[in-house]
């Protein structure tokens, strides 16, 4: 029996909370939609960038920075300093959490940009064993989030920086138009979810790791008024074009795919979820090239049947730098499933205060996707 697949995109029944309407196009189509409306790029959009960059230089007078940005030695994250910095002329911070699993080529990229553009950099470096446990731990909660803590903890370094500098505008290069948006069932993450799993697996102590503490996020958003932007929603992003002009003009290098820069993010979705969960998160990126009209369904599904792009020898490094053994790391990829819900979170926090967040992402304190995911029942 064939799988039911939107006629728009890829997204078929296997997806978490899918639905499809009259036409045969899925409920995610249909927010992409939503979000193209309140992000329009073009001429609007442009108007819109350009106040959004007047906004920053106007909350940085006086100050060192104008805005911090994430980066990770990607693509999105080192297009969008080039842009931001060389384009628009802003005053960057770069932030970086160094969960000690950067690839080579990620650091070089980072760094490549960084001291070409001028651009200071404020990095988190979590103790090697201590992150080596939480992987350990997340392992063992038989959960498909082992990349939690990663972006957790990227979250929380870009606010401690943001609040050591006076800092106001934290610049996401995150991009719908190119990722999609992940559904809830896939990924979950929060700081007492994070502190829970470790609770009940870990053995070092959490003393380096930047947790995000829902009291620590409430400040900052409160009190530190801090607003999360995202240019690339009112930009025509290219992104074949972006990594074409880094090559030429930083000597950056391509890693092979999204989220491959980081060598246990690149196992976690090309080796982890797709053997474990049955997950293959290209299926995000590939719908979202669909929807733009870059590339085919038929296009697409023939690139999901190819196997998902490896470093060699990676899956055997993971398992000897994390201490399993064989036979272990096999018990722990056929172990019982459980999920988030299994372990304490701030999900039924989220969804009490939903109209709280509402008005948090209205005045950009919080992005529409956190709102629209973590405070849904």
């Amino acid at each position: 029996m064939e799988k039911h697949i939107c006629t728009r995109c890829i997204y078929d029944e296997t997806v978490p909370n899918i639905s499809f309407d009259g036409e045969g196009v899925c409920n995610y189509c249909r927010q992409i939609d939503g979000l193209e409306q309140e992000y329009p790029t073009g001429v609007e959009g442009a108007a819109r960038l350009q106040k959004l960059v007047d906004d920053m230089k106007a909350a940085g007078r006086g100050k060192k920075y104008d805005a911090i940005i994430g980066v990770s030695g990607g693509c999105d994250s080192s297009y969008l300093v080039h842009e931001m910095k060389e384009v628009h002329g802003l005053r960057l911070l770069a932030a970086h959490f160094d969960n000690t699993w950067n690839s080579t080529i990620a650091t070089e990229n980072i760094h490549n940009v960084l001291d070409k553009l001028g651009v200071d950099l404020f990095t988190i470096v979590v103790d090697n064993k201590e992150y080596d446990d939480l992987y350990r731990s997340f392992f063992k909660a038989g959960v498909k989030d082992l990349e939690t803590p990663t972006d957790i903890g990227l979250a929380t370094t870009l606010y401690k920086a943001a609040e050591k500098f006076g800092i106001k505008y934290m610049i996401e290069g995150h991009s719908f138009r190119t990722e999609g948006v992940a559904p809830l069932g896939w990924i979950y993450m929060d700081g007492k979810y994070i502190q829970s799993v470790h609770q009940q697996f870990g053995k070092v102590p959490m003393k380096t790791f930047p947790n995000l503490w829902l009291r620590d996020q409430l400040k900052w958003m409160l009190f530190g008024r801090i607003k999360k932007v995202r240019p690339l929603y009112f930009m025509d992003y290219d992104k074949e074009a972006a990594k074409k002009l880094l090559t030429e003009k930083y000597g950056w290098q391509w890693y092979g795919g999204h989220h491959l820069e980081n060598r246990f993010t690149a196992f976690y979705h090309s080796h982890f979820l797709p053997t474990r969960w049955n997950i293959d998160f290209r299926i995000a990126g590939y719908s979202a090239y669909c929807r733009n009209g870059w590339m085919t369904r038929e296009e697409a599904l023939k690139l999901m049947d190819e196997p998902p792009h490896i470093e060699a020898g990676l899956v055997d490094f993971v398992k000897k730098r994390l201490g399993f053994s064989d036979d272990e790391f096999q018990q722990l990829m056929t172990m019982p499933k459980k999920t988030y819900k299994d372990y304490r979170t701030y999900k039924k926090t989220f969804e009490r205060m939903r109209p709280f967040f509402w008005l948090m992402y209205k005045m950009d304190l919080i992005p529409k996707s956190f709102y629209m995911k973590y405070t849904a029942k």
